[in-house]
C-alpha cells in the first residue's frame, strides 16, 4: 500500500501573508480613512460594516489555516505511529529497501523513521515520503 505524503493547508495564509498585511495593518487603514474623509460625505455605514467585516473574516480565515496546518500535524504524526513494527519498502537516493520500522522521531515536526533492512542495517532519518509500500508484517 503506497502512502502520500500530507501536504499543508497553509496557501492562503502563505497568500495573505505575501501581501503583507495583518489585522492591524487593515485596521490603520479604516483608521486613516475615517481620519481624512470628507466631512459633507462620511463614508456610508453600510460600506464600513461591511470592511469590518472583511477584516474579521480575514482574521478568522488565518486562525482557521492555523487550525488545520496543526490537525495535519497531528494526522501526519498518527498516521508515522501506525508504521511501528510494520514491513516497508523505502526508496533510498541508491536503492529500493525493505524492513521493519524500529523508531520514529521528529525533526522540525516533521516525522524521521528509523528503519532496520532486512540486511541488519538500520536506515535513520527516513523520511515518510520515502515510504513506497507497506506490508503486513510476517506474524500477522
Amino acid at each position: 500500500m503506497a502512502t502520500n505524503p500530507i501536504s499543508s493547508s497553509s496557501d492562503v495564509g502563505n497568500r495573505i501573508d505575501s501581501i503583507g498585511l495583518d489585522m492591524q495593518s487593515l485596521l490603520q487603514i479604516i483608521l486613516t480613512q475615517l481620519t481624512y474623509q470628507d466631512p459633507l460625505k462620511p463614508v456610508d455605514n453600510f460600506e464600513f460594516v461591511s470592511q469590518l467585516a472583511q477584516f474579521t473574516s480575514l482574521e478568522q480565515t488565518r486562525q482557521i489555516t492555523d487550525k488545520i496546518d496543526d490537525l495535519l500535524s497531528v494526522q501526519s504524526a498518527t498516521q508515522t505511529l501506525g508504521l511501528l513494527g510494520r514491513n516497508v519498502d523505502v526508496q533510498t537516493d541508491t536503492a529500493l529497501l525493505s524492513g521493519i520500522v524500529k523508531s520514529l522521531s521528529f525533526k522540525d515536526s516533521q516525522p524521521q523513521l528509523t528503519i532496520e533492512t532486512e540486511s541488519g542495517e538500520f536506515l535513520t532519518n527516513a523520511n515518510i515520503s520515502q515510504i513506497v509500500a507497506v506490508r503486513q508484517t510476517s506474524g500477522s
